[in-house]
């Protein structure tokens, strides 16, 4: 039998060893103290925490969606929710989500100018769209750029939306047409009807059931450090441990300081090139409100998101009253404590803040080259018998069902 080791006990390398666990001796490390990777919580003083973001389970992969349910039973552990989402402006309003359906909530003079837009979007030429800011205003025009898109992305990229570029984003931007939003706002279509409009979540733990599931079974060595990973008599060592085939979950980033054995040195700079965003989330007490997200392009505070995983499941509030709920405010890069609470004074319902943590690589980003740098050393290792699968190991802004999706295809040829 194979002895293969899996670098990460994040989503993907976790999907990767319940996919192997019958078919080879299967060894996962994990350089932290528990598995879990993004998708890890932590219960505090009985409330959950998602500390990094907030994580649900929907897909329209088939593959992912029946395997998945055979890790769990879907009617005790889960319970199937309504995204209700919301975009709180400076002046109060509160608009739901996606803003482009719902423009005749807008007053007067911004329903005329987007109605104008929409009009000069239908009668212009396609043009080539070479980024995120050419995406948004030829889809959605001026108006709708100035007022959210614009403020809401500036805080999530910290750049210009000019030097976002629109690849990589691929399968996670809305597309409607002209036509679509008009209907949409003729007939008041709300999120709910629209696909990925509702979701799996589940009943206690939140995103943490999945990681101890996944996690059951497998021969998982926490707080391992690697030193390096080397090609030598045509197999590979780990700290001195010999195993047929490595499969790496963590991030490129540590691939030029690990693999020995393979000339890989060309790819050493643009790897260290390649861009990125971390996330601090904030966990919170907030008002009870009805909403799932709710999206902030307020510049008065930087924080960008809420996400009030308290409304995800009551198991999440742990002794709060009923009138408080928890949820996480989400920061792009690093802030400070005192920071945080001078922000959390000016956002909106109260938020009363009960820890955070600061998580250096959430967001990948791309540049035009980065799939095809990631291919070609993808190829080279794979001669070897070395696969990569994941968010930071593909750079790859994947949601928790892609990276299943990408996990089952990259093994593939050892099944």
């Amino acid at each position: 039998m194979n002895k293969i080791a899996i670098i990460g006990a994040g989503v993907s390398g976790l999907t990767v060893a319940q996919l192997l666990r019958e078919k080879a001796e299967v060894v996962v490390f994990e350089k932290e103290s528990k598995a879990g990777g993004l998708i890890r919580c932590e219960r505090i003083d009985g409330s959950l925490f998602h500390t990094c973001g907030g994580h649900v389970f929907n897909t329209k992969n088939q593959q992912v969606l029946d395997w998945f349910w055979k890790q769990f039973d879907k009617d005790i552990e889960f319970h199937k929710t309504d995204r209700n989402s919301v975009i709180f402006f400076p002046n109060g309003q509160q608009i739901p989500y996606p803003i482009e359906n719902f423009a005749y909530l807008l007053d007067e003079s911004l329903q005329k100018s987007f109605i104008q837009d929409l009009l000069a979007i239908s009668k212009s030429n396609s043009q080539s769209i070479e980024n995120f800011k050419d995406f948004l205003k030829q889809r959605f025009g001026d108006t709708l750029y100035n007022l959210y898109f614009e403020p809401y992305n500036m805080k999530v990229w910290r750049r210009s939306l000019a030097d976002v570029p629109i690849d990589w984003l691929a399968g996670k931007l809305p597309m409607p047409t002209v036509e679509e939003i008009i209907y949409n706002n003729f007939n008041r279509v709300a999120e709910k009807q629209f696909v990925h409009s509702s979701f799996f979540y589940e009943k206690r733990n939140g995103s943490q059931l999945i990681v101890e599931r996944l996690a059951k079974g497998i021969n998982i060595r926490c707080s391992a450090s690697i030193e390096q990973i080397e090609w030598k008599h045509d197999q590979w060592l780990i700290n001195g441990e010999v195993f047929n085939n490595v499969i790496f979950c963590g991030n490129i980033k540590d691939i030029p300081h690990l693999v020995r054995g393979v000339e890989i040195s060309t790819y050493t700079q643009p790897i260290e090139a390649l861009q990125f965003h971390g996330t601090t989330a904030v966990f919170c007490e907030i008002d009870a409100n009805p909403y799932s997200w709710i999206y902030l392009p307020d510049d008065k505070y930087e924080a960008h998101r809420i996400i009030c995983t308290g409304n995800f499941a009551s198991s999440n509030n742990g002794k709060l009253t009923p009138n408080r709920i928890t949820a996480t405010v989400e920061f792009t890069d690093e802030i400070s404590k005192e920071k945080i609470s001078e922000n959390l004074q000016r956002i909106p319902l109260n938020p009363k803040y009960i820890t955070h943590k600061y998580n250096q690589y959430t967001y990948p980003i791309q540049q035009k080259d980065t799939r095809e740098m990631i291919l070609s050393l993808k190829q080279k290792l794979t001669a070897k018998g070395v696969y990569m699968t994941g968010r930071f190991a593909d750079w790859e802004y994947y949601n928790m069902d892609a990276a299943m999706a990408a996990a089952m295809k990259t093994i593939e040829p050892m099944i």
